[in-house]
């Protein structure tokens, strides 16, 4: 059980990276050099920056449940160490619309937000 569990987050480890890079060179690079991307809020800048981090975050995601998948191949798995992933998870989250869009598509506040609460809670 235990080998098939850390196969499992090896592959959204690896899949993440794949995502990422492949999504990256062979369709966000190329999408960002046409010029008529649609305005977000004036600025297709915007539009650019939000779609690279809406991207980028499901290879997060992924991570995030792969540090799950991880945690109970090696035994069991209490409640504060699944809201800690998960937090850090959203935590990180929230770096990439601050990076990306710098800090105009407001999520990286929902984000940043249950990461807080999630990590806070545990530690309560």
């Amino acid at each position: 059980k235990t080998m098939l569990l850390t196969l499992a987050a090896i592959v959204l480890f690896v899949t993440g990276v794949a995502h990422s890079y492949l999504g990256e060179r062979y369709l966000l690079i190329r999408l960002f050099k046409r010029d008529n991307l649609p305005p977000i809020m004036g600025s297709s800048a915007l539009t650019a920056g939000t779609l690279r981090f809406a991207w980028h975050l499901t290879t997060v995601a992924w991570w995030g449940l792969g540090a799950i998948i991880l945690m109970l191949a090696d035994g069991p798995v209490s409640k504060d160490q699944v809201l800690l992933a998960i937090g850090v998870t959203a935590l990180v989250s929230a770096l990439f619309p601050i990076y990306f869009t710098r800090g105009k598509h407001l999520s990286w506040i929902a984000f940043l937000l249950v990461g807080a609460l999630l990590v806070l809670a545990r530690a309560a």
